[in-house]
């Protein structure tokens, strides 16, 4: 990437002498000429390039030439912020971004103090170190919040680092911790390398300790922030097995725990410290309907339903509007789908009502008229409800309605409507039809979930099946990690017919597939000390590594989808470090073919600071433009919609676009798996009173009048209060409203009592948030057994690939939860084909 920052003088500069050594300037600060820097993040371990150019006494010019970082907004303003200085005393780092910020500032200092003759100053080797002898505090920012430590120093080493509170995800950014202490006290300093899929956990640590051992009278700091070890690569491992699975996030141990249940011995290589990948900082509930918790035609008055193992649970209750979105789709036209139309109209996505004039694709018209003939019969049974006052119904949901969702929320043309996008018909109904057996899969080995059906953001549905953690031998294990690692990772390890043979390889990276004879036979890669590694596979290679959200440059390399106004290298991430696309480039190698790579999906609630992944859903909350107070797009639409809604109609925060305000009732719980503290996070979110939110307003830079947004907010409670219809909701129509956002109760038939509002007296929770990357669409091309595809259509012997890493399955945009779901079934799927392929 290119930033170039130039004075008004710089035109006239004519001397260039970039790569050239410096002399000491005569008769000026400065000898002209174009001079290299680099700086580093130590704490993250990314490093950038600048070239200065400088006449006697001025700075011209800085270019930003290479970098690494996650984060470029600094690269907007630094340079001519030190032009306009003339200097970077006095320059501020970018909040948000201040790695980015020091390493950019120490670049231009680098470059400076060669143009002034300065020799620039390079540590090489470890340092001795001194300190003041004792305990001392320390404190930094990790991927989640803030962490604390004490480190105990004698009076030349680091004897003992003890974290004392963290937020950090379990089993994501958590592993760091063990590693980096052991790694810190023998290097005697923070320069060590970071672990692999935890950098921010990684870097928050070490500014801890950084600032501890500054407490402790570091004798050189900067050597310390410098010193590290040398890894000593262990003898080369040469190991064969029947199968190996290369990334252990949801559909790697899938895939994993299936092979092995199926007979096969198995590898699992895996770069990060810990398994579960992506999945691990996911939503983590899953799509899939669960028909003794919804409607049936058969006993359409039914409260309960029985569960395929014979226990009874209460029906889901749904929201009248959802009746709305039902009704245009048993009024969908059968037509074949109309291309030509779009020509000369504007595609909206998430326009339902527009979009369902317009025809259908012929490979989903039987799934279209099955689904109508069961819609019909309930909305003969549900309207009468909802006339009566109903504010909820009995949820309607079939498989029919899961694949045909999966199919118009991820109807999507390119930018300038030359390809549309949607997915495979047959991968689509395989992984929703064979969606239905993973939860007693998991549920056989341990895992557990909440009989409901919920949604979330951008899902369309309530549909959503929520994790609540794993039992194994008498033991819980919590949450995610518990439902969808440690009981497929119990299967592989202890209880499958070949336990005994299985294993996994942290920190380890795949690097290559070993070919023979057109044949996929193994896998070449490095362990994090150097340590080569040769994996045979007798049967097959699976290929799981995910996909390359987090790789933002190749993101924005492929994308024929989103404006370049609005994703940009700024756009943050939601994803681990790890998933920059290894694993397509490693089957390109091979001779896979890729399908869908210019389609990435954004999430919408992603926080303004770092990127991360916030969690919630639309379905309870007003989203508000921070500029007119008024709501302004359907917060219950799909990702994108709610995205590009964003983009146009938020502010910009530290270069961060797209970014608004979300109000709802704080006595509404999040969806799972995560819930936010009772006090303030700055910059993310607050609790408040309506009568307060201009004050709020007003420190966040929010211009919004309160009395505007007051009044949206009961325009809309009052819709939510008399079942108004979708399309008659304040600003922008609202399907499946759950809830108000000021205080409201229901009676005794389950219907809002308009007597019990109250707005003056809620606590109401507002949070500031924006998209970032999340989801790649695309991947290597696979058909319905998960066998790898060659360009010509042929499948590459011996490679198999499940999960995010493949594409053609979700079209343009993913349903929210789909993902899920897809990489389990997906997993299961390709190591079921291995084994069935080596009979």
């Amino acid at each position: 990437m290119k930033k170039i920052f130039a004075s008004a003088m710089s035109a006239l500069m004519v001397l260039s002498l970039a790569g050239c050594s410096a002399s000491t300037p005569a008769g000026g600060t400065y000898t002209p000429g174009t001079y290299t820097g680099t700086g580093k993040s130590d704490a993250l371990g990314h490093t950038l390039t600048v070239e200065v150019t400088v006449s006697a006494d001025k700075i011209e010019k800085i270019e930003v030439k290479d970098e690494d970082f996650d984060f470029d907004q600094p690269y907007d303003t630094i340079p001519q912020a030190v032009i306009d200085a003339n200097g970077t005393d006095g320059v501020d780092a970018v909040s948000g971004s201040t790695e980015t910020s020091d390493a950019l500032i120490a670049a231009i200092n680098n470059a400076l103090a060669q143009a002034k003759g300065e020799a620039a100053d390079e540590q090489k080797g470890n340092v001795p170190v001194t300190y003041k002898a004792g305990t001392y505090e320390g404190h930094g920012t990790g991927y989640n919040g803030p962490m604390d430590v004490k480190v105990t120093f004698t009076e030349d080493a680091i004897q003992t680092i003890e974290l004392v509170s963290s937020v950090e995800t379990e089993h994501v950014g958590t592993p760091a911790f063990d590693i980096l202490s052991y790694d810190i006290i023998q290097a005697n300093g923070t320069g060590v390398d970071n672990v692999s899929g935890a950098t921010f956990t990684s870097a928050g640590f070490k500014a801890a300790i950084n600032e501890a051992a500054e407490a402790a009278g570091a004798s050189d700091l900067d050597g310390f922030k410098h010193n590290t070890i040398e890894y000593v690569a262990d003898d080369p491992i040469d190991e064969t097995y029947d199968v190996v699975v290369v990334g252990a996030g949801g559909a790697g141990m899938a895939a994993a725990a299936q092979a092995a249940q199926d007979g096969n011995t198995v590898l699992v290589i895996e770069e990060n410290a810990e398994i579960g990948g992506n999945t691990l900082v996911s939503g983590g509930q899953y799509q899939s309907v669960m028909p003794y918790l919804c409607w049936e035609p058969e006993n359409p008055d039914a409260k309960q339903g029985t569960k395929y193992d014979g226990t009874t649970w209460d029906k889901q209750m749904a929201p009248a509007s959802t009746l709305d979105e039902l009704k245009i789709i048993a009024n969908w036209s059968e037509e074949p789908f109309d291309v030509d139309y779009y020509k000369d109209h504007e595609f909206v996505a998430g326009d339902t009502a527009e979009l369902s004039k317009h025809g259908v694709h012929a490979e989903y018209l039987p799934t279209l008229q099955a689904l109508k003939k069961e819609i019909a019969p309930y909305l003969k049974w549900a309207e009468p409800k909802v006339a009566a006052g109903a504010a909820e119904v009995t949820l309607f949901s079939t498989l029919n309605l899961h694949i045909f969702q999966t199919y118009y929320g991820g109807l999507r043309p390119t930018a300038d409507m030359s390809e549309w996008m949607y997915g495979d018909f047959d991968l689509v109904s395989q992984f929703i039809t064979d969606g239905q057996d993973l939860k007693p899969w998991l549920e056989e080995q341990g895992g557990k979930f909440v009989e409901n059906q919920q949604t979330l953001i951008g899902a369309l549905w309530y549909r959503e099946n929520e994790f609540a953690g794993a039992e194994i031998d008498g033991k819980e294990y919590p949450g995610r990690w518990g439902t969808y690692f440690m009981a497929p990772q119990n299967t592989l390890l202890n209880t499958s017919p070949t336990h005994a043979d299985n294993r996994i390889l942290l920190r380890t990276t795949a690097e290559n597939l070993i070919v023979e004879d057109g044949r996929v036979t193994g896998v070449t890669g490095k362990m994090y000390n150097g340590t080569e590694v040769t994996a045979h596979a007798t049967k097959g290679v699976i290929l799981t590594t995910g996909g390359f959200a987090a790789n933002v440059d190749k993101v924005i390399e492929y994308n024929q989808y989103w404006s370049e106004e609005y994703l940009t290298k700024s756009t943050k991430t939601t994803n681990r470090s790890s998933l920059q696309g290894d694993g397509i480039e490693m089957a390109e190698e091979a001779g896979a073919a890729t399908t869908g790579m210019n389609f990435t999906q954004l999430m919408p609630i992603s926080w303004v600071d770092n990127g991360n992944l916030a969690f919630g859903a639309g379905n309870y909350a007003a989203w508000i433009n921070p500029e007119t107070g008024k709501r302004f797009v359907d917060e219950t639409s799909e990702r994108d919609v709610l995205s590009l809604a964003e983009f146009r109609n938020g502010m910009e925060v530290n270069g961060t676009k797209g970014v608004f305000v979300e109000i709802y009732n704080k006595a509404q719980p999040l969806p799972a798996p995560v819930q936010l503290a009772d006090e303030d996070y700055e910059g993310r979110y607050y609790t408040t009173t309506i009568d307060k939110l201009g004050e709020l307003f007003e420190k966040l830079g929010v211009s919004a009048d309160p009395a505007v947004v007051r009044q949206t907010i009961e325009d809309y409670d009052q819709c939510v209060l008399s079942n108004t219809a979708a399309d008659q909701y304040p600003d922008v129509k609202k399907t499946a409203a759950s809830r108000t956002i000021g205080n409201c109760e229901k009676d005794a038939d389950g219907k809002w009592d308009p007597a019990t509002y109250d707005l003056d007296g809620a606590e109401l929770r507002v949070r500031l948030m924006a998209p970032s990357t999340h989801h790649t669409m695309g991947g290597i091309k696979v058909d319905v057994d998960r066998h790898v595809l060659d360009t010509d259509g042929n499948i590459i012997e011996g490679l198999y690939a499940a999960g995010e890493v493949t594409g053609g399955i979700h079209g343009g945009n993913r349903l929210g939860g789909n993902a899920i779901v897809e990489i389990f079934v997906s997993g299961r799927t390709a190591a079921k084909a291995v084994t069935a392929d080596n009979q």
